[in-house]
């Protein structure tokens, strides 16, 4: 019995369709197994460093510690791993926890010889018969010149291989980095409260002693100016010498800028013009607190003061997509632009210290392009530009 031409054309068609559907299961399971093992087990091993060093980063405690010590433990292979200082177990992760005492004392040698020590079965005597430790390795955590603030302790339930010596030894060492970063961090952090103070302290000397004898001049002649110059005066001094936050709105700086400006026109009269261009979807944009007031005093105090004649300010603050440009731009006496050369001092009178100041602040705040652009030259005036992102993770007022 032969079988219809147009019966057996649709069984061959059936029948490529599904090697077709099996060549692409083939293809599609080959595309999921594109990662090599060892492809694998470096993704595994920065992925488990990247989960340990976000807790290090943030300092070494008690807390840090006892949330780093297990992904520590998973990078060295360890029966059980440790974090000590020189005063106590910080931290402890897996079987052998009841010789921490002696785990820590031999840490606390370790971080006073600076050099690894390895342990055996009769360095670590036990009465309990479950005890698995049969060893132990113990590297500082060498991140810095400075001295050594904590060590490494990985468990072996044999005696303690090469392997997991160098093993220990390099999670410390890369431990030990990831806490210099941290001190590092924290040292810029003291750094900027620092700049800030010094920003305040140059208010006080210069400003503070004119503001207070423009006022007095109105006490007879005009008391109802004095009285809302006092006020204003007030206001000024508590945003300036607020002792929270780190950074500030737009907005803020700007009410604070136009009550020091209200003071020195009090002092200056029509002598000093203002000119103020401020884009409004711009004044929620963060920044460094006393970032823009010192380039608003600057041009007073050093680009019009001593200008025979009017002298104008302009501040305007520009809508530039991602990011916020602001300018503050006088048509004083100018400044010899060699005044900012790298490694010049400063002058005897702080002149420009702001300035300075300002742009190192910008630059730890936000990287190196966010730093002051600055345009003078002697008798043509002094324009000062910043770009500010909108937004930057870890900052916001």
């Amino acid at each position: 019995m032969r079988a219809d031409l147009p019966t057996v054309l649709a069984v061959l068609a059936l029948v490529a369709a599904l090697a077709g559907a099996v060549v692409a299961v083939v293809r599609l399971r080959a595309r999921r197994g594109v990662a090599t093992a060892m492809q694998r087990a470096t993704y595994d091993v920065l992925h488990t460093a990247a989960l340990a060093a976000e807790p290090l980063r943030a300092g070494l405690t008690p807390s840090s510690a006892g949330k780093a010590v297990r992904h520590l433990r998973t990078l060295v292979g360890a029966v059980g791993l440790a974090l000590a200082d020189t005063e106590r177990c910080l931290a402890y992760d897996g079987r052998g926890s009841h010789h921490s005492d002696q785990f820590t004392a031999a840490a606390q040698r370790a971080m006073h010889t600076r050099r690894t020590v390895v342990l055996n079965g009769s360095d670590l005597p036990c009465d309990r018969m479950d005890c698995v430790v049969r060893g132990a390795v113990v590297a500082p955590l060498a991140g810095s010149d400075g001295p050594v603030a904590a060590a490494l302790v990985s468990v072996a339930d044999d005696q303690p291989a090469p392997g997991l010596v160098q093993a220990t030894q390099e999670a410390a060492r890369w431990a030990g980095s990831q806490l210099a970063l941290a001190e590092l961090d924290s040292s810029r952090e003291r750094l900027a409260r620092a700049e800030v103070r010094a920003l305040r302290a140059q208010i006080s000397p210069h400003f503070i002693y004119n503001a207070l004898t423009a006022i007095a001049s109105f006490v007879r002649t005009d008391p109802e100016r004095a009285r809302e110059l006092i006020l204003e005066f007030a206001e000024f001094t508590r945003y300036s010498f607020r002792a929270h936050g780190d950074f500030t709105t737009l907005a803020e700086e700007l009410r604070s800028i136009d009550r020091y400006l209200t003071i020195e026109r009090a002092r200056f009269g029509d002598r000093l013009q203002v000119r103020l261009q401020i884009a409004p979807e711009v004044l929620p944009v963060t920044l460094p607190f006393l970032c823009l007031q010192p380039l608003v005093e600057n041009a007073v105090r050093h680009g019009l003061s001593t200008k025979p004649g009017v002298g104008m300010v302009s501040i305007e603050a520009r809508d530039a997509g991602a990011e916020c440009h602001i300018t503050v731009e006088d048509d004083g006496v100018g400044m010899d632009p060699e005044v900012f050369a790298p490694g010049r001092p400063e002058t005897d009178d702080g002149q420009h210290v702001g300035l300075s100041n300002v742009d190192e602040r910008l630059r730890n705040v936000f990287g190196d392009r966010f730093g002051l652009v600055v345009e003078t030259a002697p008798g043509e005036g002094t324009k000062v530009s910043m770009r500010v992102p909108k937004f930057r993770p870890g900052v916001r007022a």
